[in-house]
């Protein structure tokens, strides 16, 4: 099921499964949002949820049982309950049922999306609850996943755009080649960097995951222009940048990250591996990104 807000600027739709964004329009009714060619890469702006990237082993263990898991968790391809899109809002629920417990995350959980559209700006807030009653903590991870549209239109090419920080930058890069896994080498790509150019290339060897980062925006320009879309990345840790290596580049994703994926060394075991927070019963987190397309 899908559900649709606008205001004067913007246009988005939400689906129920994942709880993923799948359209934004602008008010000339052009989508800014990926569209999910099969051929290319097959989601919109999926939630990461209860960890990113990929598991080392691609298993984690539990309470003595081993649980398999796909890349960036699983609340993307699950059904979420609509809580309510009404205004400026679309509410969306995911709680830890039976089969989820049993077969993919053993904890409970409930984790709400709030989408709220302000002017030219899409804010979305995840929130995580712990709802154990009994003395279980909730260790998760959790990031965005967006993917825009570039080019903006067909007198534009790749080379047209770059990433541009609000200040320069020497970010580090946490390397996860070639496997998806960190691999605990780290290096500079580039260094007192305002903008990084987009190329046909850039992305041929995945993506970029960088670490530290001071600037408080991240976004995608077109440099002709000044047209963009521009993600509000501070209070992030890790901020990724990453397209499918499919030439002309079709779309760009920025990615701000609260938790790192596996490490060839990490443990099995879920509760000694790194995680965006820890929750004891009755406690809740929350985060927000703020992108704003001025195009």
């Amino acid at each position: 099921m899908q559900a649709t807000i606008h205001n004067e600027f913007l246009t988005l739709t939400v689906d129920t499964h994942g709880a993923e964004a799948v359209s934004l329009k602008n008010a000339a009714g052009e989508e800014m949002l990926w569209q999910a060619d099969p051929a290319i890469w097959k989601r919109h702006a999926p939630i990461l949820f209860p960890w990113t990237g990929k598991l080392t082993g691609g298993t984690f263990t539990a309470n003595g049982k081993t649980y398999k898991g796909g890349q960036h968790g699983f609340a993307r391809d699950v059904e979420h309950t609509l809580l309510r899109a009404e205004g400026d809002t679309i509410q969306l629920e995911l709680r830890a049922d039976d089969a989820i417990k049993a077969e993919r995350f053993p904890f409970d959980f409930v984790l709400t999306s709030t989408f709220r559209l302000e002017g030219k700006t899409v804010h979305h807030t995840l929130t995580v609850q712990n709802p154990a009653e009994a003395a279980q903590e909730l260790r998760f991870g959790i990031g965005y996943h967006p993917a825009f549209n570039v080019p903006f239109d067909s007198a534009h090419t790749t080379e047209d755009y770059e990433f541009r920080f609000d200040q320069p930058e020497s970010p580090m890069i946490l390397d996860a080649s070639p496997n998806g896994l960190l691999s605990g080498r780290c290096y500079y790509q580039w260094k007192n960097a305002s903008a990084i150019q987009l190329t046909d290339d850039l992305f041929a060897n995945d993506s970029f995951c960088m670490a530290g980062l001071r600037t408080k925006t991240l976004g995608i320009y077109e440099k002709d222009t000044g047209r963009s879309v521009v993600c509000n990345v501070a209070g992030y840790p890790y901020t990724l940048i990453w397209s499918a290596p499919a030439k002309p580049v079709r779309y760009v994703c920025i990615e701000p990250w609260h938790a790192l994926p596996g490490a060839e060394t990490d443990p099995q075991e879920w509760s000694e591996r790194a995680a965006t927070a820890c929750l004891a019963p009755g406690q809740q987190w929350e985060t927000t990104l703020s992108t704003t397309f001025d195009r």
